[in-house]
């Protein structure tokens, strides 16, 4: 039985955007590894090669070099060993919106290969488990965005895969469907003992969901590791001031530089973040500094760190300024 679930090494992909003009790189020399019966959590805005990677490990696209193996498979060499080995829930929904939800669920279940008495089984029990009984018989089109939603997932686990790829799983939905969603996943994760590649550009899903994470950034890995660890590794306290303007974030940047007891000055747009061993402490010596030079606060918050400062850490910049919100 191979040690990982999935393995990526050192992944390249470009994409052509016409005559006369640079290729795009969606990936630079990505590479993670993923134990068997985790949820493992690729974190990074909109465009950083998340959605790429997951299309070249479930065999919709092939990487330009490096390899790649889904449980303990090459995606190249053995493309149908793969799709028989996987679960796909894609960001575009899967599910005809003019059929039933159990007539998805039968045909998806048919389609994987399933006998119709083992599909009609397989798709009641799923139904169930998400609770889509009571809606099991109407049109999906008339079925709400987090009821629609489950049924992609549904699908993607008809056929019992060893390794599940949800890939922004939540966008869109309500505050109260995207906790049902997280609850799902992690029961998958520790009940089914099912390998979970998850990718999302919300930082709380990824702290909430994932066993370990690697954070993306402009096609590589920026770093890896638990949530806990990652922000355990930035000690102490973060403080951020805002500024009324970037130019002015600058200047309080440099200002606040000078500060004892403060490090990892960084300015990023409007506000300014550093590392502090007690925030608290050298916050009045923030306002105190700028004040003397005549830059007013806007606000000025204390907090323990968070994958936003990890983010910024390993990429130089803040996470909603990279892209992560469209």
């Amino acid at each position: 039985m191979p040690t990982h679930a999935l393995q990526a090494e050192d992944l390249r992909k470009s994409y052509p955007t016409g005559r006369g003009k640079e290729p795009v790189r969606a990936l630079d020399g990505l590479s993670f590894a993923v134990e068997r019966g985790t949820v493992y959590g690729l974190l990074g805005p909109n465009g950083a090669g998340k959605s790429t990677t997951v299309k070249i490990l479930s065999t919709l696209s092939r990487a330009d070099s490096g390899t790649a193996t889904v449980a303990g498979i090459d995606v190249t060499r053995r493309p149908d060993a793969v799709r028989r080995s996987i679960g796909l829930v894609s960001q575009r929904p899967s599910s005809d919106p003019m059929a039933t939800g159990r007539e998805n669920l039968v045909l998806a279940a048919r389609i994987q290969g399933l006998s119709r008495a083992d599909a009609t089984s397989r798709s009641g029990w799923l139904l169930d488990r998400f609770g889509l009984t009571d809606a099991a018989d109407r049109l999906v089109r008339t079925w709400s965005g987090g009821m629609a939603r489950k049924l992609d997932v549904a699908i993607g686990l008809v056929h019992r895969p060893a390794v599940l790829f949800l890939d922004e799983p939540t966008t869109g939905l309500d505050p109260e469907a995207r906790a049902e969603m997280w609850s799902e996943i992690s029961r998958m994760a520790g009940d089914d003992a099912m390998t979970v590649l998850l990718t999302t550009h919300y930082l709380d899903e990824a702290d909430k969901l994932a066993h370990r994470l690697a954070i993306v950034d402009h096609g590589k890995v920026a770093v890896e590791g638990t949530p806990d660890r990652l922000k355990s590794e930035l000690r102490g306290d973060v403080v951020q001031v805002e500024l009324e303007t970037a130019d002015e974030a600058a200047r309080a940047g440099k200002e606040i530089d000078r500060i004892e007891g403060l490090s990892d000055v960084v300015s990023d747009g409007n506000t300014v973040r550093a590392s502090a061993d007690s925030g608290a402490r050298v916050v009045p010596h923030v306002f105190a500094a700028l004040d003397a030079v005549g830059i007013e606060v806007v606000s000025a918050t204390v907090a323990r760190p968070s994958l936003d400062d990890v983010y910024l850490r390993h990429a130089g910049r803040a996470f909603e300024a990279a892209g992560a919100v469209a």
